[in-house]
């Protein structure tokens, strides 16, 4: 992947954080987008020696200018984009009876009218390398995709996050819609929807709270980032080079559980 340029939203903390160290690891040319110049800083610093082909922007999603800037410095920087991860993402509580119009429409331009934004940006760039490349032919055609972090709940519902349930399953729509409009250009286009990960999202459930996640996801556990953030290196890589439209559910098996599971033993409590 030497040589490759990534652009990661979101990419200071989290899912996002995870995603540049492992892409940074594996040798991408990394551009870390957030909000939080300070965190996105410290994230840069925490690479080391990698930082040196590794930059932050500061960008929020959902102003098209901030996203032309993001795109630009990115393109005078490194002069190519092969991979666009969009994670970048709220989650503000509330349900059809009490949730205001004004944080409905908040999540969704961050959630969702932001990844069509860079998107937009993002594609137009790569078919205009495409366009440049004198032999477009087959599997010698460049590796250029789009990464959404979609999530568990595009299909299962948490009746309290309504704008985040709605903005995840628009998010994969526009997934397969892209997938199918950018195939022609060799471009490929898909999701990841996380379970329950080790987050900050995720910091403050505990005790029972936590015991109910565990009885929804057969593995038990919640994920860590970084199992994330390896189903992202795949999607952007040549093993994947024939799959594109497809959300790839990361989510220790709930989706695929009709009841709950059975209280587990600790690890404390299982014998020798």
């Amino acid at each position: 992947m030497a040589g490759k340029t990534v652009i990661i939203t979101g990419g200071a903390r989290g899912i996002g954080l995870a995603c540049v160290q492992r892409f940074s690891a594996d040798g991408w040319r990394v551009v870390i987008a957030d909000r939080d110049e300070h965190a996105a800083g410290e994230a840069l610093d925490a690479l080391g020696a990698n930082a040196g082909r590794a930059i932050a922007v500061n960008c929020d999603v959902s102003d098209p200018l901030s996203v032309h800037n993001l795109v630009a410095e990115t393109l005078s920087e490194f002069g190519r984009i092969d991979c666009l991860i969009n994670n970048a993402g709220i989650a503000l509580k509330g349900g059809s009876l009490d949730l205001n119009v004004e944080d409905f429409d908040r999540v969704l331009a961050v959630n969702l009218r932001g990844a069509f934004l860079l998107s937009k940006a993002v594609a137009k760039h790569m078919v205009e390398t495409l366009d440049n490349d004198d032999d477009r032919s087959g599997a010698s055609m460049p590796n250029l995709s789009i990464i959404n972090m979609s999530s568990v709940n595009a299909k299962v519902a948490l009746p309290n996050y309504l704008a985040y349930c709605v903005a995840k399953g628009g998010l994969n729509q526009m997934t397969t819609a892209m997938a199918i409009e950018l195939a022609p250009h060799g471009i490929r286009v898909n999701a990841i929807g996380p379970g329950s990960v080790k987050t900050d999202m995720l910091a403050g459930v505990a005790g029972e709270a936590l015991a109910m996640v565990h009885s929804r996801t057969p593995l038990g556990r919640v994920a860590q980032p970084e199992e994330i953030a390896s189903v992202a290196a795949f999607l952007a890589g040549d093993d994947a080079s024939y799959v594109t439209g497809e959300c790839i559910y990361v989510d220790g098996g709930r989706g695929a559980l009709n009841y709950v599971m059975s209280e587990r033993k600790t690890e404390e409590s299982l014998p020798d």
